[in-house]
């Protein structure tokens, strides 16, 4: 059987069935379960199925981000609450980098309430804008291409600027989170510069509201392992809370006894 056969064949079984062992794969089209793994490889560099242990499974991911006018619009409660968060796990005087997103103005708009007096780096212009009007917070703007809409920097000149840049707390916009996949995102050179923040900073926070749980967007950033904690405005389902738990990181939710912001 040719290799485009096999991997036909191994992309109709995981759309059929979701989730497939690589035993079930190897029995089905009669190779062994080396090969199997070596196609599953080849094809979720492809975006067309998500390895998990001992398999694959259907990706079941979305492969366009909506308009940021749709996405500015929606949701403010939660990025609100997110931002709070957020800003709860800064100290005075840390070099802070919020990455891009409408969520990340949030966290922008959160420091800058609070009182934090540091150092702010972002590649958002719209971070950027968030802050400008602060004396306490010194703000740096990397380099790069900017994307319209969210305005956000990127390419090779925003990868080498992150390069050189040592942050105490980093916080990371996010396209989706999930229990297998990780970290993922819909546009590829913001992984790339995405990555290079986290190398270099001492804790990761992604941030994503309850529309990022168990989704999955094009492209891999990171697995569950390089991140801190994932900073939400509800409690995730079982299967990606158990998967942050295992990976050693947190989940940073409000409590369910706080009360809204003006009331008692």
């Amino acid at each position: 059987m040719l290799v485009v056969e096999r991997h036909a064949r191994i992309t109709q079984a995981i759309q059929c069935g979701s989730v497939v062992s690589t035993t079930e794969l190897a029995a089905l089209l009669g190779v062994s379960a080396e090969t199997i793994r070596r196609d599953l490889a080849e094809l979720e560099a492809k975006g067309a199925l998500v390895r998990v242990r001992g398999g694959a499974m259907r990706t079941g991911h979305v492969s366009d981000e909506p308009p940021f006018v749709e996405r500015s619009g929606t949701g403010t409660e939660a990025k609100e609450a997110i931002g709070r968060l957020a800003a709860e796990q800064v100290e005075p005087g840390q070099t802070v980098v919020i990455d891009v997103g409408t969520t990340a103005m949030y966290v922008a708009r959160a420091l800058a309430a609070g009182g934090f007096s540091g150092v702010v780096i972002t590649c958002s212009i719209l971070v950027a804008n968030e802050l400008a009007d602060v004396s306490e917070i010194e703000v740096q703007l990397s380099p790069g291409r900017m994307r319209h809409g969210d305005r956000a920097l990127s390419g090779p000149a925003t990868q080498t600027y992150f390069e050189d840049v040592f942050a105490d707390v980093a916080f990371l916009g996010s396209g989706g989170v999930h229990a297998d996949a990780g970290l993922t995102d819909f546009y590829v050179d913001e992984t790339h510069v995405r990555r290079v923040i986290m190398r270099h900073s001492a804790a990761n926070y992604v941030l994503a509201d309850g529309s990022k749980h168990q989704r999955i967007a094009p492209y891999r950033v990171a697995p569950l392992a390089d991140i801190d904690a994932l900073i939400t405005d509800q409690e995730p389902p079982v299967e990606l809370e158990r998967a942050v738990t295992r990976a050693s990181g947190q989940i940073i939710r409000p409590r369910e006894d706080a009360a809204p912001e003006g009331k008692d």
